[in-house]
């Protein structure tokens, strides 16, 4: 027993002296107090959209979803059904006016159902809803209600991998809060049962360019960039994740031929484009947008 003890012993001090030393190496670079610099935001690229087709619809005041064979304008409490080649109506709900269903503002199209936000915008307190359609009939089939939130109003959500994407408004005129202006607007991440497990603040300069509203719509696009349009200009910013802090990054500006609001990436494969509003004439756009160039230093996709 004693003789086993120390061969024990003596192979584990053999293993010791035996062994290869962990190799590591530093940036021995270190940078004076002095010549730390202030952060500049990196340059915004400018880019122009093409307009593809247009269709009348007198529903398209707050966005517009899309699939494969049909576009769903959205008004409030109404929800068209177009056909994509012909553009002739085939459905149509509707709900009474500042009801139970108040404010669908943007909506997407996914496994033969409607997703759409809802709020209860223009009062306070702000609350705000998921509501759910079959995109066949156009029946309500589904809720999920938010309550009350301290994000604020929300204005349009997208899938990703473990949850849910979705972007909050605040305002600085109507339907806001007197404490919380259109700088309060965010972007919260959700898991699956929408319990909060992230956000970001949007970056100054493009928030500004949104004021004194907020993001209508938004949209990750399929380079993994999140798409926003806001509520009155006719451009499209493009925000990047921010690979440390609270605040995403303004990587793009696109100009299109919308009034903002609420839009939908195309389901067709291999494409870039989106389905857009120009509501003050009642149309649906089909816009195709340029490839984004380089990320910046510290953006990546989200």
């Amino acid at each position: 027993m004693h003789r086993l003890i120390v061969l024990i012993a003596a192979f584990g001090v053999a293993a010791c002296t035996t062994s290869t030393p962990i190799q590591q190496t530093f940036d021995t670079t270190i940078t004076e107090l002095e010549d730390i610099t202030t952060y500049t935001p990196p340059p915004v690229q400018q880019f122009v959209a093409t307009t593809l087709r247009e269709y009348v619809a007198p529903e398209a005041d707050q966005g517009v979803a899309v699939d494969a064979d049909f576009f769903y304008p959205i008004d409030n409490t109404v929800i068209g059904k177009y056909r994509r080649d012909t553009g002739q109506i085939v459905a149509r709900f509707t709900a009474p006016h500042k009801g139970l269903i108040r404010h669908m503002n943007s909506c997407y199209a996914r496994y033969q159902k409607i997703w759409c936000a809802n709020s209860n915008y223009s009062q306070t307190p702000m609350g705000s809803s998921i509501e759910i359609f079959d995109a066949t009939t156009l029946k309500h089939i589904q809720t999920h209600s938010l309550g009350m939130r301290d994000e604020g109003s929300l204005t349009w959500f997208d899938e990703i991998e473990d949850g849910y994407i979705a972007g909050f408004a605040h305002y600085s005129k109507n339907g806001g809060l007197a404490h919380k202006g259109y700088e309060y607007s965010s972007v919260v991440t959700f898991d699956k049962k929408w319990r909060r497990t992230g956000g970001w603040m949007f970056p100054k300069n493009a928030s500004d360019l949104m004021a004194p509203y907020a993001a209508s719509g938004g949209a990750l696009g399929p380079d993994g960039l999140l798409y926003i349009l806001g509520h009155d200009k006719p451009e499209m910013y493009v925000l990047a994740m921010p690979t440390m802090g609270p605040t995403m990054i303004h990587v793009a500006t696109i100009q299109l031929k919308s009034e903002a609001q609420a839009f939908s990436f195309s389901p067709d494969k291999n494409t870039r484009k989106i389905w857009a509003i120009e509501r003050h004439k009642g149309m649906v756009r089909e816009i195709e947008i340029p490839q984004i160039g380089a990320l910046p230093e510290h953006a990546r996709k989200f």
